[in-house]
């Protein structure tokens, strides 16, 4: 076959494509007033409700890892040992203590019932014990500090220590949360305060995930960051798997409702500062319309203040419409 003929065959089936696409229905949406939440947006982030970090309480090497991040535990699960040589010595030591003061007590009572020694002298001695005992208890709870152990059923989010690696009294070992129970956590400013008094439902938006969700419960905190001037809202999540601790999520405190002429934000295109949208006529023609646009609305949802009227046939796939557009050229 010459390449005349080849060429040929190309153009003819570039130009049924063109056809084809160019026949092919654009969805519409019908445009018109319709009742809309009010309401404002908020960035937040995911945080679980039930959330433990557990630390070292006694120093030593960390001679054993059992857990990592991702990890499901159950509570009293072993996470990790710890060398307890020196919390063992110290309780031999707490013993012996303890034996040497019991003894020296029990002889003061003796001699005092020979009146060989004061009551002073015996109530000293009894301190003395009471003191050892106490340490003795003490340094055999530092022995059971060593196996580190979780202390709620959850997922592992982190661990802060690597084998081989020193721990000291505080340090950060482990951070578990329950996965069953999150919630997301709003920053508002000090001026929509008297809004949000009342405010008792919220959707919550994941950007990355493509999702809604309503909000269980909204609990606006009594208090506000005195640097800030914003007080916390905590918002409660349904179950969702997919969600985790740290994610990003926009809160919409619904406030009231109210009748708006609105188009679907993914309908709008935008070129700098102009928002247009692909309208199509009676006869199927469509042309791009400039549009005035107000606030965000609804679920996805953007007011328009000029440039719609009610019935107003809009595209719901503006690239597909431009790509008409360009091949009916």
């Amino acid at each position: 076959m010459n390449s005349k003929l080849i060429h040929a065959l190309v153009f003819a089936l570039l130009g049924m494509s063109t056809a084809a696409q160019a026949a092919e229905p654009l969805p519409v949406i019908v445009v018109k007033p319709h009742l809309v939440a009010l309401g404002f947006p908020a960035e937040s982030l995911v945080e679980a409700v039930q959330q433990a970090t557990v630390g070292a309480q006694i120093a030593g090497r960390v001679v054993e890892v059992r857990a990592d991040a991702g990890q499901a535990v159950r509570k009293g699960d072993l996470l990790m040992r710890i060398d307890a040589r020196e919390a063992d010595e110290a309780a031999r030591a707490a013993e012996a203590q303890y034996v040497n003061a019991k003894l020296n007590y029990e002889r003061h009572k003796s001699l005092k019932d020979q009146k060989f020694v004061s009551q002073a002298a015996v109530d000293k001695a009894r301190a003395d014990f009471d003191a050892a005992a106490a340490n003795r208890s003490a340094a055999g709870a530092g022995q059971s500090h060593a196996a580190i152990v979780a202390p709620l059923d959850g997922i592992v989010a982190r661990r802060l220590t690597e084998l081989g690696d020193m721990a000291t009294p505080g340090k950060p070992l482990f951070v578990i949360y329950q996965p069953g129970s999150l919630r997301v956590t709003a920053s508002v400013p000090q001026y929509r305060l008297k809004e949000m008094q009342g405010v008792k439902a919220a959707r919550v938006e994941f950007p990355e995930l493509g999702k809604w969700v309503d909000a269980v419960s909204v609990k606006l905190l009594p208090t506000a960051d005195a640097s800030t001037h914003v007080s916390q809202v905590r918002v409660q999540l349904p179950p969702m798997p997919e969600a985790m601790p740290g994610m990003f999520a926009r809160v919409h405190f619904v406030v009231g409702q109210a009748e708006k002429l609105t188009v679907p934000a993914t309908a709008i295109v935008r070129r700098g500062e102009v928002a247009a949208v692909y309208v199509q006529a009676a006869d199927g023609r469509t042309s791009l319309r400039q549009l005035r646009l107000g606030d965000a609305v609804g679920q996805g949802e953007i007011e328009v203040l000029a440039g719609l009227a009610s019935g107003d046939k809009v595209v719901a796939d503006p690239v597909k419409a431009g790509i008409q557009l360009k091949s009916a050229k």
